[in-house]
C-alpha cells in the first residue's frame, strides 16, 4: 500500500507532465504562427509545404485543448483536484519531519547537513492551501467559461456545426491562454518546491506572452522555463531553415 508521500509524489509527477505538455503544444502553435508573421522568409517556408505545417499546428492546438480538459474536469482521473485533495487531506507530509524522512532516503543516519536544512524549511499552513485552491478555482472558472465547450464538443468529439465552432472559438484569447499554461507550470513549481525543498508555497511570477520573449529572450537557456524554451526554439529553427531554403542557388 503506498504512503500519502508516495500517492502526492506520484499525482504531482502526473500533473507536472500534463502542465508542461500543454505548454509546449499551445506556445509552439502560437510562437509558429508569431514567427510567420513578423518574418516573410517563415510564411515563404511555411507556404512551400502547407499542408505538412497546417496538420502540425492542427495537431499542437487540438493536443493543447485536451490537455486543459484532463486538468481541469474534474471528472478527468488525474485532475489537478486530485493532487491538492491529497494534499488537504494529509498535511502531514508537508511537515518537517516528513520532509526529514524524505531527504534522508535509505540512508542509515541523516546526512550532515539535513539538520540546518530543515531548520530553514517552511511548513505551509492551511491558509496557504486555502490561497491556492481560490487560484485553481479562478482558473477553472476561467476554463469552463470559455473553453471547457470548444474542448468537448470541438476538439474532443465534434459535435456541433460550423457556425456554434465559430462561436466557441469567438470567447476564446490567446492572452488568457498564455496566462492559463503558466499558472499551472508556476503552480507545479511551488507545490514541488515545498514538498521536496521546504519552500513558501508562493506562486511565482513567470513571462507569459510569446511576443515580449521573442523580443527579450531572458538570459541563460538552462533557466529556462518550458514556455521560453519552447518559444527559443521554435522562433531559430524557423529562421534558420527559412535561411536555407531561401537562399539563392550557388553557381
Amino acid at each position: 500500500m503506498t504512503t500519502p508521500d508516495e500517492r502526492f509524489e506520484s499525482e504531482l509527477d502526473v500533473f507536472r507532465t500534463e502542465a508542461a505538455q500543454g505548454t509546449q503544444f499551445f506556445y509552439a502553435y502560437v510562437a509558429v504562427r508569431a514567427a510567420a508573421t513578423a518574418h516573410e522568409p517563415v510564411l515563404k517556408l511555411l507556404n512551400q509545404s502547407a499542408l505538412f505545417w497546417n496538420t502540425n499546428l492542427a495537431a499542437l492546438q487540438t493536443s493543447a485543448f485536451i490537455v486543459l480538459g484532463r486538468i481541469f474536469d474534474q471528472t478527468s482521473p488525474h485532475n489537478l483536484d486530485r493532487v491538492l485533495r491529497i494534499a488537504r487531506d494529509n498535511p502531514r507530509i508537508f511537515s518537517r519531519v516528513s520532509l526529514g524522512r524524505r531527504r534522508q532516503g535509505n540512508k542509515s543516519e541523516p546526512p550532515p547537513w539535513l539538520a540546518e536544512f530543515l531548520r530553514a524549511a517552511y511548513e505551509p499552513t492551511p491558509k496557504d492551501f486555502r490561497r491556492i485552491r481560490a487560484h485553481v478555482r479562478k482558473w477553472r472558472r476561467v476554463y469552463e467559461k470559455n473553453y471547457r465547450d470548444l474542448r468537448h464538443k470541438v476538439f474532443a468529439h465534434n459535435v456541433v456545426d460550423r457556425d456554434e465552432t465559430a462561436a466557441l472559438f469567438g470567447r476564446t484569447n490567446i492572452r488568457e491562454l498564455q496566462r492559463m499554461f503558466v499558472f499551472l507550470n508556476s503552480l507545479h513549481e511551488a507545490l514541488w518546491q515545498s514538498f521536496v525543498n521546504g519552500a513558501r508555497l508562493v506562486l511565482r511570477p513567470l513571462r507569459y506572452s510569446v511576443k515580449r520573449m521573442r523580443a527579450l529572450p531572458s538570459p541563460g537557456t538552462g533557466r529556462w522555463a518550458t514556455q521560453e524554451r519552447i518559444t527559443h526554439e521554435v522562433t531559430e529553427f524557423l529562421l534558420s531553415a527559412s535561411s536555407v531554403a531561401n537562399a539563392p542557388l550557388g553557381g
